[in-house]
């Protein structure tokens, strides 16, 4: 296969969904990886259902490194904001550990364990690759000036942190990789739906254009050996 391949992951959700659609836009073949089906027919689109489990991360990201040549960028789209249970804390008192795991495991865990298990194709590949996760600027140490939101902040905090370790590890291994931490910014999406009435309509982005700055942005990262912390202009966002 001659193509550019794409693999976006988390795409039946709105984001990736409008991710696969752009990366079909551009005549590249997407593999889609999700736990249910996506909803979208196209002869350059391969579909992979993943519970996300660990075993299936690997056994998934092993066959897509095993078939797929060229790959040339790998989007994590899963995130978790709010659950049935349990919204964004506004008071320590309303800490949860259990809803804490959750928004850990979805934000945090998921999107390592992908760059995880393709560790092996990364660090064979000639092809020059881009490896996306969904961060928030609400993850910024440095930019939290309201407080609150505990549980989600620290989820995409800890994102930022291992991506940016890891960073240093794909340098000192001269990996053909380029990590890239983006910000999507308040998107027509269920997860940010409890919280869109606040938001200016001006501020409120469609997922297909965020997907097509997101998309943008990947085809034009210099690859430095440094990740990538940026919103969806492409301005740089401090850790």
């Amino acid at each position: 296969m001659n193509q550019d391949i794409a693999v976006v992951i988390g795409a039946s959700g709105a984001i990736g969904k409008a991710v696969v659609n752009e990366k079909l836009k551009h005549n590249m073949h997407v593999i889609a990886v999700s736990r249910s089906p996506v909803n979208i027919k196209h002869p350059y689109m391969t579909m992979y259902e993943c519970d996300y489990s660990a075993q299936s991360i690997l056994t998934i990201a092993e066959r897509i490194g095993r078939i797929y040549p060229k790959v040339r960028s790998i989007t994590v789209c899963n995130g978790v904001l709010h659950t049935h249970e349990n919204m964004p804390e506004k008071k320590i008192e309303s800490f949860n550990n259990d809803y804490f795991a959750t928004l850990l495991h979805v934000n945090t865990t998921i999107p390592f364990s992908w760059l995880q298990a393709f560790m092996p194709y990364l660090v064979s590949t000639e092809t020059p690759c881009v490896f996306t996760a969904l961060s928030a600027r609400i993850g910024s140490i440095s930019d939290n000036k309201l407080g609150g939101w505990y549980s989600y902040r620290a989820s995409k905090a800890a994102l930022n942190m291992l991506f940016k370790t890891a960073s240093i590890e794909l340098a000192r291994r001269k990996c053909n990789a380029k990590l890239m931490l983006f910000h999507p910014g308040t998107t027509d999406s269920e997860l940010s739906k409890p919280f869109q009435s606040n938001v200016p309509s001006s501020k409120l982005f469609t997922p297909a254009f965020v997907a097509e700055q997101l998309n943008k942005f990947e085809q034009n990262r210099e690859f430095n050996h440094e990740v990538d912390f940026i919103d969806w202009q492409g301005k740089p966002i401090s850790w």
